[in-house]
């Protein structure tokens, strides 16, 4: 068992990363704030949005198995709902790295898609946000993770 230090380490460490949940109207979502650090930081980063064809002015896919060269990593910003079949998704397209966003807000934790991703090799963080860690973190986003520590898993 990783401490989230360090899965969160190992996954921003892959450069090629998806973020589902990007909405067309970003002020609503932390989703669109994850895609815009990580495009920012230089991450090749991918919106999908299965209800959408652009977003933050950036092409947005409609499922991962169709972003061209697929991705290393998946933040999963989506209702709780929806996660399973995400997480399922990337089980599918051997993606090993899953992020489900807890933020201030509504959550896109299921245990249902942790269980489902673990179960299938997938080293899945259940709760925070990326932009809480390492290169993608400022210092609101440290401050959250000291305030929401209930929301953020100590190991994963």
């Amino acid at each position: 068992m990783q401490t989230i230090k360090e899965a969160a380490a190992e996954f921003l460490s892959n450069r090629r990363v998806a973020v589902t949940g990007v909405s067309r109207t970003p002020k609503t979502h932390g989703s669109n704030s994850v895609y815009k650090r990580l495009r920012d930081r230089g991450y090749d980063v991918f919106a999908v949005n299965p209800n959408a064809t652009e977003v933050e002015g950036d092409r947005c896919y409609g499922s991962l198995s169709s972003i061209p060269g697929g991705v290393d990593a998946v933040v999963i910003a989506t209702r709780p709902e929806r996660a399973e079949g995400t997480m399922r998704e990337c089980a599918e397209l051997g993606i090993e790295h899953v992020w489900m966003h807890h933020g201030s807000g509504a959550t896109s934790v299921s245990q249902a898609a942790t269980d489902y991703g673990r179960s299938h090799g997938i080293t899945v963080i259940d709760g925070g946000c990326p932009l809480m860690f390492g290169p993608t973190a400022d210092f609101g986003h440290k401050v959250m993770r000291v305030a929401m520590s209930g929301r953020v898993p100590k190991h994963v």
